[in-house]
């Protein structure tokens, strides 16, 4: 194999799932990032789940919302992981069902008004349409990020974004930079005074 070759080919093909999300998806992540500003405003509750590389993604976003993601001050905005929490993770993995995870901290932690933000690259997982079934019930706005066909994932949301690809890596690429733009065009909306204040 040669590595330098391979190297370009990745790069090329990443970029060109971020173009196609551009064309296909811009208006999507602006539905979405109202959305969640509209919560936030009202003073509700961002949630997130994920399996994998989708938990880390899931506790990234969690992150650049909580701490911040630009270089100004500004208060914290309330979202919580739930991938984070290995006692109530495992606890209701062996005594309940690994299907039931994130549902079980969603009957907990919802409520209406809140907002949900649940990542599969398959859309199929099954805690993660059990998590949306739960937050629907308990009438939380619900948001997927998934990839290829969409899954089930995408058929259950209120909201749902696809990345255009097959292949999970890409995928998982596409939730990274789709994560980074919301987070900063929330704290451009929410916070512009206090950014020309800086």
């Amino acid at each position: 194999m040669n590595l330098l070759l391979e190297v370009e080919k990745q790069l090329l093909e990443s970029a060109k799932v971020k173009e196609r999300l551009a064309e296909e998806s811009a208006h999507k992540i602006v539905e979405i990032t109202e959305a969640i500003i509209q919560a936030l405003q009202r003073g509700r509750k961002i949630l997130l789940c994920g399996n994998g590389g989708s938990a880390a993604e899931a506790q990234h976003i969690a992150g650049e919302l909580v701490v911040r993601l630009s270089k100004f001050e500004r208060q914290a905005l309330p979202a919580i992981a739930l991938t984070t929490d290995s006692s109530i993770i495992t606890a209701e993995g062996n005594d309940h069902s690994f299907e039931t995870v994130f549902s079980r901290q969603i009957e907990a932690l919802g409520y209406p008004g809140d907002l949900l933000i649940a990542l599969s690259t398959s859309g199929n997982s099954l805690n993660i349409i059990t998590a949306i079934e739960k937050a629907k019930e308990k009438k939380l706005v619900t948001v997927g990020f998934t990839g290829g066909g969409g899954g089930r994932l995408s058929e259950i949301c209120d909201f749902a974004l696809c990345v255009p690809a097959n292949e999970v890596t890409r995928i998982q690429e596409g939730h990274t930079v789709i994560g980074h733009i919301i987070c900063e065009l929330i704290e451009e909306e929410l916070f512009e005074k206090q950014k020309e204040e800086t």
